[in-house]
């Protein structure tokens, strides 16, 4: 037996069973996806300028592409979360979205 510290655990008091919330939270998905859609066009954009030369140097377009990768990421992942919590494969559930 191990100590199972009950403080950190998602139980209903009355009967002690376990709950999973497992309801699509609709404002962090539809965040998820907006961080994936504008971070997909930064980077989009941040290459084009860079090749293009906009502004006179490749570091306008470096830095976009930069930024629109900071956006991308976190956007994937959560998008990518929502989708297979959405299909039901083992491992996902909403309950792995952060919500504010």
């Amino acid at each position: 037996m191990a100590y199972v510290d009950h403080t950190f655990s998602i139980s209903d008091d009355s009967t002690g069973t376990f709950i999973v919330h497992n309801k699509p939270p609709v404002k962090e998905i539809a965040f998820a996806i907006a961080l994936l859609s504008l971070g997909a066009l930064g980077l989009i954009f941040g290459i084009i300028m860079s090749y293009n030369k906009v502004g006179g140097d490749r570091g306008h377009g470096i830095a976009f592409s930069i930024l629109g990768a900071l956006l991308f990421m976190p956007g994937f992942y959560y998008t990518r979360i929502a989708y297979y919590a959405y299909k039901g494969y083992k491992g996902f559930s909403f309950s792995n979205i952060p919500s504010v």
